[in-house]
């Protein structure tokens, strides 16, 4: 499984969906169709989106980071 990092590359809004899915080793496309249907349901889906989005590190960042080192 891979760091959790949003790509620059592949990213529709935040990129949150296809870090996840780079880490479960499923598409992109599978977990956007898992959130929006998952928005059907009562919750805090686009909170939780929110939060990831500012939690998880851009992939640019992570690799300027590891470069430093």
């Amino acid at each position: 499984m891979s760091r959790l990092a949003r790509p620059t590359n592949g990213r529709m809004i935040g990129g949150v969906c296809a870090a996840l899915a780079r880490r479960f080793g499923t598409s992109a496309t599978t977990m956007r169709v898992i959130f929006v249907l998952s928005c059907l349901l009562p919750g805090p889906q686009f909170l939780l989106y929110i939060a990831l989005w500012i939690l998880f590190p851009s992939e640019d960042k992570v690799n300027k980071t590891q470069a430093a080192w």
